[in-house]
């Protein structure tokens, strides 16, 4: 079931998008906190976004470039500001089309469905992973933080991964060395010292210091 996240300020055409899209199968979520769309986008993890331009606090281009920083996720503006000015915007922040206001709901269905094909037919879906700020994506290895990204190679990203799905919990190394082996690469002790080193100096480049602790003789923690 595709997950859509609705940021829509008007609850009558907020709920009516969400009926409606209910009604084809999907799983529609409305924004109700709109100070903190990007913390919802990456809790929900949805499959697609319809945006509004007008909205509380910040407007739906700067929501759209904050989504775009951590997500490629297909951005469907809908807006009664649908002059050629905002169009242009829209798309030159990351929007991947512009429906104008008043619109039919077949049409505005039809259109997301269209789009949800282009994207998941030919591409694997974004998983994203939050801690204290900053936001891994493991479907391409970026790490998003006070506005700085950086990349990661298969193993840095393989055993953040790890550590974050286990937060709180220790890593034992044996655990994380078994978990690289699954990239076919040659890895003994030493390899993996050298990778976490690599892993903790790309976290400070970032400005995340002290996030990987060592507990010495076991492993590691994320808490």
């Amino acid at each position: 079931m595709y997950k859509l996240l609705i940021v829509e300020d008007d609850a009558v055409i907020a709920k009516s998008i969400q009926t409606y899209m209910e009604s084809w199968g999907y799983q529609p979520i409305c924004i109700t906190d709109f100070e903190h769309v990007t913390k919802t986008f990456v809790e929900e993890q949805p499959h697609l976004v319809l945006m509004d331009i007008s909205l509380p606090f910040y407007n739906g281009f700067h929501w759209c470039d904050e989504i775009r920083k951590i997500s490629k996720v297909p951005v469907i503006f809908i807006s009664s500001a649908s002059d050629n000015m905002n169009i242009v915007m829209a798309m030159n922040m990351g929007g991947d089309d512009f429906i104008a206001k008043p619109f039919d709901l077949p049409v505005l269905q039809a259109k997301v469905q269209a789009m949800l094909r282009r994207t998941y037919d030919f591409a694997g879906e974004s998983n994203l992973i939050e801690h204290k700020g900053m936001i891994f994506n493991s479907s391409d290895g970026m790490i998003t933080y006070d506005g700085k990204r950086i990349e990661l190679t298969k193993n840095e990203m393989r055993i953040l991964q790890e550590l974050l799905e286990n937060k709180g919990k220790i890593v034992t190394r044996d655990r994380l060395m078994e978990r690289l082996w699954e990239s076919d690469s040659f890895i003994d002790d030493n390899t993996l010292t050298v990778n976490i080193a690599r892993l903790r100096k790309k976290l400070e480049e970032t400005g995340i210091k002290d996030m990987i602790k060592t507990r010495k003789g076991i492993g590691y923690v994320v808490d």
